[in-house]
């Protein structure tokens, strides 16, 4: 499996893991349950998603300035 596809798939799933500690945090609020920790729950998956997301962005980028052709071309 090579890179680009591994981290994709890991940045699916850390999708996934922020969206249900986003809810989690939804929940908690609208029940008011009084622990800060759900609040930074959040914030676990978001700091490595944040770095996948920036390296699929710039990905194109990167092939584009090594001088590697597309598939497609």
């Amino acid at each position: 499996m090579s890179s680009p596809i591994l981290i994709r798939r890991i940045h699916r799933w850390l999708s996934i893991a922020f969206t249900v500690a986003v809810i989690a945090n939804i929940a908690a609020m609208m029940l008011a349950i009084p622990a800060p920790w759900i609040g930074l729950l959040a914030l676990v998956p978001l700091i490595p998603l944040l770095a996948t997301g920036l390296y699929l962005f710039a990905l194109p980028y990167l092939r584009r300035w090594d001088g590697s052709r597309l598939a497609a071309e």
